[in-house]
């Protein structure tokens, strides 16, 4: 099988999408598939020099909708050298070109992966935006997925969930598995790699979050809620420090630097920046327990990358994998807001040592059962193969 990603970027600072391109990428090569990817960044992007697949760069990309001229004409030159492409997120110009290239070529069929970019939170959060969306869809998205062999969704959530921003859904649902790689490495040395690194660390109980700062992410109630519970609650979040890693280069990664610093919390949180590699792995080795109260969560890689540490999961009930982490006993799951944001810490506080060793292994079952990157990509190949055999394309 040839496989092709389109996508905006292949930063790795741009989160899940392109990190579950890579892993999955990785792994279907493993099994003797090919797996290519075309981005709309520049062809001096520092980036794509260590990334792991073959990269297609047809940028530079203008504006933040990502246009270039380079896409179309690449994709009607070489889209026959693949058995299908998958677009990956919504909104921009890989998805618009991709269908303008490909539509009535009959040969190669495209799929889309909306990366939770169909969630209503975005509808309500940003309603200017959702306005422009609104008049997008029926001239270009909804045209791009109606059109699509399939739009893949990491979870039944995330399918349900997209029905409730837009009208007419006439495109072809489909749930495939999503997950992440187990780390690879040596546990305590790893961990004793991140300690180093951080030693203000080294003997306190480590509360991880681990990812983009953004709104979305529920950044600042998190400090907030963490204020609150070390003030109300002294004794027993004495030695209870939030590790907050991921990239400050952002705006609203300044923004929660200043509200560490507004809320006298310098001394108890730690902002690592971006973390990959043996340090990440050394993130999770070291904490006791990981949090996430987004307000809207595709799927969360780093949920399942805690799970496969043995970490427990703190999460909002907007993570959309919230249901299965319950099921599971994997972690506590909470509102989205600071009450509810409070209450997991309390909760986790809380909890029996008893309680805490039963969540660590629940954490790691959930992983290997639902959540591994192999049983993902046999589940994203079996439905491509699924497309492309049928007696209609042949």
């Amino acid at each position: 099988m040839k496989v092709l990603h389109v996508i905006h970027s292949a930063d790795p600072e741009g989160g899940g999408p392109i990190e579950g391109v890579k892993q999955l990428g990785t792994v279907l090569q493993q099994r003797a598939h090919m797996v290519e990817v075309l981005c709309l960044d520049s062809l001096e992007a520092e980036w794509l020099a260590e990334f792991p697949l073959k990269v297609h760069a047809v940028g530079p990309s203008y504006l933040g909708y990502g246009y270039t001229p380079r896409l179309i004409p690449w994709l009607r030159k070489h889209h026959s050298a693949y058995d299908s492409l998958i677009v990956n997120g919504l909104w921009q110009f890989n998805g618009l070109g991709t269908w303008l290239a490909l539509r009535g070529s009959g040969l190669c069929p495209y799929f889309v992966f909306p990366h939770g970019m169909l969630d209503p939170w975005f509808r309500k959060r940003y309603p200017f935006k959702h306005l422009k969306k609104s008049l997008y869809w029926p001239i270009a998205e909804h045209r791009i997925l109606r059109d699509a062999a399939a739009v893949l969704f990491t979870c039944e959530q995330e399918r349900l969930q997209a029905r409730r921003s837009f009208f007419r859904h006439q495109y072809q649902e489909t749930v495939v598995n999503y997950g992440t790689a187990g780390p690879i490495g040596d546990p305590d040395l790893q961990r004793s790699l991140f300690l180093s690194q951080f030693p203000q660390l080294r003997d306190g109980r480590l509360l991880l979050f681990l990812g983009r700062f953004h709104e979305k992410k529920g950044c600042l109630e998190l400090i907030e809620a963490f204020r609150r519970v070390i003030t109300q609650n002294p004794s027993a979040s004495a030695d209870l420090h939030l590790v907050m890693a991921g990239p400050l280069q952002s705006e609203y990664g300044h923004e929660v630097q200043q509200a560490i610093g507004k809320a006298g919390l310098a001394d108890r949180v730690v902002c690592t920046g971006m973390l990959t590699g043996d340090l990440k792995w050394g993130a999770f080795r070291a904490a006791e327990v990981f949090i996430l109260p987004s307000h809207q969560e595709n799927f969360g890689i780093a949920v399942a990358e805690a799970l496969a540490c043995s970490v427990p999961v703190l999460i909002s009930d907007k993570v959309n994998i919230w249901r299965e982490i319950e099921e599971d006993g994997a972690g506590f799951v909470e509102d989205d807001d600071v009450p509810g944001t409070v209450r997991l810490l309390e909760r986790w506080n809380g909890a029996s040592s008893e309680t805490r060793a039963a969540m660590r292994l629940a954490a790691r079952e959930s992983f290997q059962r639902r959540f591994e990157i192999e049983r993902a990509a046999q589940t994203l190949i079996d439905t491509i193969e699924r497309v492309v055999d049928a007696p209609t394309r042949r």
